[in-house]
């Protein structure tokens, strides 16, 4: 698990069928001070989140386990929208 914010979306045309409907965003993994960390991901979003919103995304199998086919091809998920972070 880990935090992200949400910086952009990706329209794909073309995908798996078991994606059609599933928004997918471009997340940027945070480090503990809220800074970039490590390379943007693709994730799937069941919940609405918005582009400049903090995300509390699951990476693997949990990933697919929030759509409506868990056996979907996904590596990465938004399972939550981060109100605050306490250190």
């Amino acid at each position: 698990m880990f935090v992200a914010e949400v910086i952009g979306t990706l329209v794909a045309s073309v995908k798996d069928p078991a994606l059609t409907g599933v928004k997918l965003l471009i997340v940027q993994p945070l480090d503990e001070a809220g800074k970039p960390a490590g390379s943007p991901l693709i994730a799937t979003d069941m919940i609405g989140i918005g582009t400049g919103e903090r995300a509390f995304c699951v990476l693997g199998r949990e990933a697919a386990l929030s759509l409506a086919n868990p056996s979907a091809p996904v590596d990465a998920g938004i399972v939550g929208i981060v109100d605050r972070v306490d250190l």
